[in-house]
């Protein structure tokens, strides 16, 4: 008998497959203290970006 594979629902809520395949990610250090960092620092912050090859291997798995 074969099973599903079950999707691990914590990274689907953080990670998406983007069209190619790829998976986009979101970056840390933004939701708080940005007081003291500094305006261009926190608008880099909210653009998304490409996972690692060395993680995209990892989340893959997470994220069937």
């Amino acid at each position: 008998m074969s099973y599903k594979m079950k999707t691990h629902r914590g990274s689907a809520k953080r990670f998406k497959r983007t069209g190619s395949g790829k998976i986009r990610r979101y970056k840390a250090y933004k939701s708080h203290i940005t007081g003291k960092k500094s305006p261009k620092r926190i608008r880099n912050l909210r653009k998304g970006t490409l996972v690692s090859a060395g993680d995209q291997r990892r989340i893959d798995q997470m994220i069937p």
